[in-house]
């Protein structure tokens, strides 16, 4: 009989992990072996415990989401990762999947995605759940946005995000543990390649590309 899956879960709210637990405790074929609360860690659990699929939040300090799935499959092209994340957005979709991921569900989905979603990507597939993948209809200047978005680094992405959403140059240093005068340089840099000249534009950009709602 062949043996669980083993799954490496990583969030950095220790409850959201405590109910993920659970709620996969609860099939038979699957086994949480560890956890990690940031990237940093889950790159070092997963070279250590070799997990068959990494289930795994995008909004966490230090080196952040996206850029743990890239160096991640960087170190192992076979790795497989499923993001479980609050952002139900297709521009954070369209991120995850380019930096290697292989699936991805939002927290509000039924309770049997979670499960389904793993036993797919174990199978090989790909697993977006019904809803997130469809393109929205934009109009050209929206469509020119979201291009130079697209452009940006998963580092300048997350810095981008809490950008617009009103965090300080100082908080955001907090938060990703990153230095000031780094933080505040890759600012200058987002900036100049999204055409933006205050944190308002960029504001309005992540608005309209439904990065932020209204």
């Amino acid at each position: 009989m062949p043996g669980k899956i083993k799954v490496l879960l990583v969030d950095d709210h220790a409850v959201v992990r405590a109910g993920f637990k659970l709620l996969l405790s609860t099939s038979a074929n699957i086994e949480v072996i560890a956890e990690a609360t940031r990237g940093e860690q889950a790159i070092h659990l997963y070279s250590q415990l070799h997990p068959d699929i990494v289930v795994m939040d995008l909004s966490m300090p230090g080196i952040g989401g996206l850029e743990t799935i890239r160096r991640l499959r960087q170190r192992d092209e076979q790795a497989r990762v499923l993001v479980f994340s609050v952002h139900d957005q297709q521009v954070f979709v369209h991120r995850a999947l380019h930096a290697g991921a292989q699936g991805y569900i939002s927290k509000n989905s039924a309770p049997h995605i979670l499960t389904e979603a793993i036993e797919k990507l174990l199978q090989g597939d790909i697993y977006v759940e019904s809803g997130l993948s469809g393109e929205s209809v934009l109009d050209s200047g929206e469509y020119d946005c979201r291009q130079l978005v697209d452009n940006l680094s998963a580092r300048e992405f997350d810095i981008f995000r809490l950008l617009a959403m009103g965090l300080t140059t100082r908080r955001i240093a907090e938060e990703l543990c990153l230095g000031y005068k780094t933080v505040a340089n890759y600012a200058t840099q987002i900036k100049k390649k999204l055409r933006a000249s205050s944190v308002a534009e960029l504001t309005r950009i992540a608005i309209s590309l439904e990065i932020l709602q209204r």
